[in-house]
């Protein structure tokens, strides 16, 4: 691995912020492979959790309450619901655990005192993030689909996969809106991150439509980024929905992205500064 000196003073594409970005990735990486038992248990987490859900379509077949054609379609609702569910959760929780990586693995003051600004320390966390999410998610699918008999000829890939690329801004940016939240709290902010995971999961659509909540309720789905990944993809995948057709949901997620990545920058280098004036940045909470 190369030095922080060799990185910055090398030109190209390993010089300066990009190679000092892919410094993370590339730790990120080692660190996953050191703990590839965990990521086995979560793979594993991944593929039961998502079989379990789009079983219920089976059920709901079985028992008369939807028909053949109704079932089929809440199996790759209820399939794509899980699937991108997994990989906003992944993303999430790569990006928001930034500090809580540093406590586990002792390495807080060398982070946060090495000469990276901390933009270029953040996006290189979201990109691993990112990338990490897409290789489970794929795995993910890979198992479950043979379990599942879905029509996928008129998915629109290309659509999907440009919802995919530009919502994981925004998804990244929430991410690091979300990490503030281990650096101001030691003891507890972990487990505040992961509730607000569970806040987007409830009003984001995950696994029913955004109009069977409450009128109060629903207007939180408005302001979550997930809601608009999720219309996008099943829009592309089961209706087969192109870029142009999906031109409102993109501008959104653009907006979004727009918004939350700088926006979070800055409210993570308020709260660091914060954290080392009253002594938060410590090993242990």
């Amino acid at each position: 691995m190369l030095n922080t000196e060799a990185r910055t003073a090398q030109p190209g594409l390993l010089g300066g912020p990009i190679g000092l970005g892919y410094a993370f990735v590339e730790r990120q990486t080692n660190l996953w492979k050191r703990y590839w038992a965990w990521e086995l248990v979560w793979l594993v987490y991944g593929v039961v959790n998502t079989l379990a859900i789009t079983f219920i379509a089976e059920e709901a077949e079985n028992a008369g309450i939807a028909g053949a054609d109704g079932a089929a379609g809440l199996v790759l609702f209820l399939l794509l619901g899980t699937l991108v569910w997994a990989y906003l959760s992944a993303v999430l929780d790569d990006i928001s655990l930034v500090i809580t990586w540093e406590r586990w693995e002792g390495t807080i003051e060398h982070t946060l005192m090495a000469p990276v600004s901390r933009a270029v320390h953040l996006i290189g966390m979201s990109v691993f993030g990112v990338l990490h999410a897409i290789v489970r998610t794929l795995l993910i699918f890979a198992f479950a689909i043979p379990f599942f008999s879905v029509e996928l000829g008129q998915a629109d890939w290309f659509a999907a996969a440009v919802v995919i690329a530009v919502g994981s801004v925004s998804v990244a940016g929430l991410g690091i809106l979300t990490g503030v939240l281990p650096l101001l709290y030691p003891e507890r902010g972990t487990q505040m991150s992961f509730m607000l995971q569970a806040v987007v999961l409830l009003v984001s659509g995950v696994y029913y439509s955004v109009d069977v909540l409450p009128d109060w309720l629903r207007v939180f789905a408005y302001i979550s980024p997930a809601t608009y990944i999720l219309d996008g993809i099943r829009g592309a995948i089961i209706d087969g929905r192109g870029v142009a057709d999906l031109w409102d949901t993109l501008l959104a997620l653009v907006a979004f992205g727009a918004v939350l990545v700088p926006g979070g920058i800055a409210v993570f280098a308020v709260a660091e500064r914060w954290a080392r004036k009253t002594g938060q940045l410590k090993r242990q909470g």
